[in-house]
């Protein structure tokens, strides 16, 4: 009998990338009232009190550094806000989370306003599970200042640092890059635009190059707890801290060391 060969595989026959793990970034598109989004840019702008930025002069002004966190308990405010945390307990629950499990806090809320060349740098909220951002103005250019959100494990550019560039070997023009290999992502700010995302999340604004228009927006950060007990003794949540409402506060000065 002729003596036969095994055919050699075809390369790439078949093979097909399952995505897994997927960052849940929110989105809504409100439609801010003309008439109340202008008495808010005023208020915000009084807010400032004169201030232009931060003491960094490139970086853009943020309340939550110069006195003004609560946001929410402000009347030219706090009906705007109140709307946007309807949203946040949707976000939770298409994660999958039951909301009658947990309770969601409003820990800080700070508008923020860019001027021209200025940015936010990098960083993340440790202090907060949930944060967002609602755009008060923009026009979905990107010419005020992305929203810079960064590939929290870059896993798929297998030898670390290609993914960025500076003459790497990944296409980083192509659309495999773009899915598989982007190393962020940038979001351009759009009057009544809702964003919410995971606190721990690296993100940043980049630099405002729009010189006819200043960057207004409203940040703010949530915190989940279990729920209040209404019996004592009651389990709460694993992992999940006890309501505030359980708390106990510890007077500084109660211990004092002598001698």
């Amino acid at each position: 009998m002729p003596k036969t060969t095994a055919s050699a595989p075809q390369p790439g026959r078949g093979l097909k990338l399952q995505a897994l793990f997927p960052l849940a970034v929110g989105q809504v598109q409100l439609q801010p009232d003309p008439l109340d989004l202008a008495l808010q840019l005023q208020a915000i702008r009084e807010l400032q009190a004169g201030a232009d930025s931060n003491p960094d002069p490139g970086c853009a002004w943020t309340g939550d550094l110069n006195g003004v966190w609560q946001l929410d308990r402000d009347p030219r405010f706090s009906a705007l806000i109140a709307g946007l945390l309807g949203h946040a307990w949707s976000y939770l629950e298409q994660l999958g989370f039951d909301r009658d499990r947990i309770a969601l806090h409003l820990q800080r809320c700070w508008p923020v306003v860019s001027e021209l060349g200025q940015v936010v740098g990098r960083h993340h909220h440790p202090n907060a599970h949930l944060s967002g951002v609602y755009y008060l103005n923009g026009d979905g250019s990107g010419r005020s200042g992305c929203l810079r959100l960064f590939t929290p494990s870059a896993l798929n550019e297998l030898v670390p640092g290609l993914a960025v560039g500076h003459g790497g070997p990944i296409l980083n023009e192509g659309p495999a890059a773009a899915q598989w290999n982007a190393p962020w992502f940038d979001l351009a700010p759009r009057a009544g635009l809702l964003v919410l995302f995971p606190a721990g999340l690296e993100h940043m604004v980049l630099e405002n190059r729009d010189a006819n228009d200043s960057r207004f927006s409203i940040s703010f950060d949530l915190v989940l707890t279990s729920p209040p007990c209404p019996t004592p003794g009651q389990q709460v949540g694993e992992y999940l801290a006890p309501h505030p409402s359980a708390w106990t506060a510890v007077p500084a000065d109660r211990i004092r060391e002598k001698g």
